[in-house]
C-alpha cells in the first residue's frame, strides 16, 4: 500500500500565482461585473443600449496585456473553484464547465495552486499542484500544462481556447479524470528474457504498457489499487486509446505479463527514434511473427502499431506480388517506365520525372518507378489489390490480435485514378510500421505470420491467418527484387553495412499540406523483418532507412 495520511481540512484558497506575482482577483461580484461589461447591458426589454449597438468587435493581433489578463482570469477562477467563471473565460463554456466540474467531483483534486510561466506569443504555460483525496488517502499531484488565448468569434474578446489538454495534457475530447479503486489491477510487463519493461528504461512504451494492463490486468493475477486515471471517452476508444494512470494513491499488487520484446533491440530502437522528431519503427521475427522491438518518437500515441498513414512506394512490394501472379510483370522481362502515365483522369510521374528506356521490371522496382506500376492499372480489377492484401498478406481485415490494440491496415476497393494511386501506396491505402514489417516478413518467410507481442498461449486467442500463399516462383522473384533494391537500388546506401541475406524497399508518401513527404523503409535480414517511418522528413532511404538498417545489423 502507498503512504497513507488523513485528508487535511481543506484550507482557504488563495489567488493564483501568475508569473511569480500574486494576482489578486475579486471574487463573485467582481467577475459578474467583468461579464456584464464584456457582454453589454440591457434596457429591461431585451433591447441593447445605443452604446452597445455602436460597439465594434475587437480584431487584430492580441496584445500582451490582453493575453495576460485572459489567462489570469481563467487560472484564478479555476484555482478558487469558481467553475462557471473559469468556464466563461474560455471560448467553449459548456465543455469547460463539464471538465472543470469533474476535476473536483470525479478526480477529487483539492487545494489547487496554478502558477503561470513565461508567455510565448499567445501561449501561456502553467504548473498545477494539488492534492488528490479519496476516502482516507491523499497524495500530492503536480504536472505542467499550457493554454492559448484567442479572440472569441463574434465580439473578438480574448478568451482561453478550450481544449481538454488545458486541464491535463493526457486528456482528449470526451475523456475525464477519475480517482478511485481501479477496475483493472496493475501489471508487471516482462521482456522475452524476463526483465521488467518500464517507461523509465523504454520511454516510448507507455501506450503499450497501458494497453497490456487494459487487456490482461484482470487475468494476470494482480490486485487493484487506488489511482487517479484518465478514463477514455467514446472518441478515444474509437482510436483504441487505453486508460492511463496519472497518480497512484494506493499501490495494487501487479500481475505478470511476458512479452516477445528483445531488450537489446528495444533499447536500440528507442535510441534511434529519439534522433528524429516523428519517427516510428518495428522489428519482428519473420518465421514466427514475434515482435522484437517497437518504438516511437512521440510518447502519446503508438504510431508503430496504430498509425494510419499512406505507405508510399514500400507498398510496391505487395503490388509487385500481384503483378507477378497475374503475369503482368516478371523480374527480367522488359517493363515500361515512362516519365508519365495517366489513368482515370490523373497524370502520374516519377521522382524528378525520370524514365527508364528499355529497362526490366527489376530496374523499375529497384529505382522505384511509379509509372511502371500505374501503367498496369487498366489490366486490373478494382478489387484485385484489396484481395491480394487480405488473402496473401493478411492485411486490412481487422482481425489481428497482437496483445494490445493495433491497426492492421486499410486497402479499400477503389476505382479509376484512386485505384491506380493505391498501386504505389497512395490513394486510400493506409499502413503503419507494424504492417509494413509484416509485408517484408511475409516475403522472407514465404507466408503470412500474424505479428504478436504476447504469445497466444497466454490467453488462448486465435491469431489471424491468410487464406492462401504465393507460389514459390512469385516469392523467389519478390526476394530477388528486394535484394536488388538493397544492393543496387534506392535502398543501397542505407543497407550498405547490412551483411548476409537481405532485401529492402524505400518509400516516400506525399501528404496534403505537408512540405516534405513521409519517409518509409521496409526490409529484412535473415529471419528479421523491420519497417519504419519518419514523418514530414523526406525520402525514406535517407530518413527511415538508417533507423531500420541499424536495427537489422544489431539483430543479426
Amino acid at each position: 500500500m502507498g503512504n497513507r495520511k488523513r485528508v487535511a481540512e481543506r484550507r482557504k484558497t488563495n489567488p493564483a500565482v501568475l508569473g511569480g506575482v500574486i494576482a489578486v482577483v475579486v471574487g463573485g461580484a467582481g467577475f459578474g461585473a467583468y461579464a456584464l461589461f464584456g457582454g453589454g447591458s440591457g434596457t429591461g426589454d431585451g433591447t441593447r443600449t445605443s452604446a452597445t449597438q455602436q460597439a465594434k468587435a475587437k480584431s487584430g493581433p492580441l496584445s500582451a496585456a490582453e493575453i495576460t489578463a485572459a489567462a489570469d482570469r481563467f487560472l484564478t477562477a479555476w484555482q478558487q473553484g469558481e467553475v462557471s467563471e473559469a468556464a466563461d473565460a474560455t471560448d467553449d463554456p459548456e465543455a469547460a464547465t463539464a471538465l472543470l466540474t469533474g476535476y473536483a467531483k470525479d478526480a477529487r483534486v483539492e487545494d489547487v495552486t496554478l502558477t503561470a510561466g513565461t508567455r510565448t506569443g499567445a501561449e501561456v504555460p502553467f504548473s498545477v499542484k494539488g492534492t488528490v483525496a479519496y476516502k482516507k488517502i491523499a497524495e500530492p499531484l503536480a504536472y505542467d500544462s499550457k493554454l492559448t488565448v484567442v479572440r472569441r468569434d463574434g465580439d473578438g474578446e480574448p478568451r482561453v481556447a478550450w481544449q481538454p489538454t488545458v486541464v491535463h495534457p493526457d486528456l482528449k475530447d470526451g475523456d475525464k479524470l477519475v480517482a478511485g479503486e481501479t477496475d483493472t489491477p496493475p501489471i508487471k510487463a516482462l521482456d522475452r528474457d524476463g526483465g521488467e519493461l518500464t517507461t523509465e528504461t523504454y520511454p516510448s512504451l507507455g501506450p503499450v504498457l497501458d494497453g497490456l494492463r487494459e487487456k490482461y490486468g484482470k487475468t494476470a493475477g494482480g490486485e487493484a489499487g487506488i489511482e487517479l486515471r484518465v478514463v477514455r471517452g467514446k472518441e478515444s476508444k474509437k482510436a483504441e486509446a487505453s486508460d492511463k494512470t496519472v497518480l497512484e494513491l494506493s499501490k495494487g499488487v501487479p500481475g505478470t505479463v511476458k512479452t516477445t520484446l528483445d531488450p537489446k533491440l528495444q533499447a536500440a530502437a528507442e535510441e534511434q527514434v529519439a534522433k528524429k522528431a516523428k519517427a516510428s519503427v518495428v522489428v519482428m521475427r519473420a518465421s514466427t511473427g514475434e515482435i522484437l522491438a517497437a518504438a516511437n518518437s512521440s510518447r502519446g500515441f503508438n504510431t508503430a502499431f496504430q498509425g494510419s498513414l499512406a505507405p508510399g512506394s514500400t507498398f510496391k512490394v505487395l503490388t509487385a506480388s500481384l503483378l507477378i501472379e497475374k503475369g503482368l510483370a516478371s523480374i527480367d522481362e522488359k517493363h515500361p517506365c515512362p516519365k508519365y502515365s495517366s489513368y482515370g483522369g490523373w497524370k502520374f510521374q516519377n521522382l524528378d520525372k525520370f524514365e527508364i528506356k528499355g529497362g526490366t521490371f527489376r530496374d523499375s522496382f529497384g529505382a522505384s518507378c511509379n509509372t511502371a506500376f500505374i501503367s498496369q492499372a487498366p489490366e486490373l480489377k478494382d478489387d484485385d489489390l484489396t484481395q491480394q492484401a487480405q488473402q496473401v498478406f493478411g492485411l486490412a481485415r481487422d482481425d489481428w490480435q497482437i496483445g494490445v490494440s493495433s491497426f492492421d491496415g486499410s486497402v479499400p476497393v477503389q476505382k479509376d485514378a484512386p485505384m491506380a494511386a493505391s498501386l504505389i501506396g497512395q490513394g486510400g491505402v493506409r499502413m503503419n510500421p507494424l504492417n509494413m514489417a509484416s509485408v517484408s516478413a511475409t516475403v522472407k518467410a514465404g507466408e503470412f505470420h500474424q505479428p504478436y507481442l504476447v504469445s497466444p498461449e497466454v490467453d488462448g486467442r486465435k491469431l489471424a491467418t491468410a487464406s492462401r500463399t504465393m507460389s514459390a516462383g512469385t516469392v523467389t522473384q519478390l526476394r530477388q527484387l528486394m535484394s536488388y533494391t538493397a544492393t543496387s537500388g534506392t535502398a543501397a546506401t542505407a543497407m550498405a553495412g547490412v551483411s548476409g541475406d537481405k532485401g529492402a524497399k524505400t518509400g516516400s508518401a506525399e501528404v496534403d499540406g505537408q512540405k516534405k513527404p513521409n519517409g518509409w523503409f521496409t526490409a529484412y535480414r535473415g529471419d528479421l523483418a523491420a519497417a519504419g517511418v519518419v514523418q514530414a522528413a523526406g525520402h525514406g532511404g535517407k530518413t527511415a532507412g538508417p533507423i531500420v538498417a541499424s536495427l537489422l545489423k544489431l539483430g543479426g
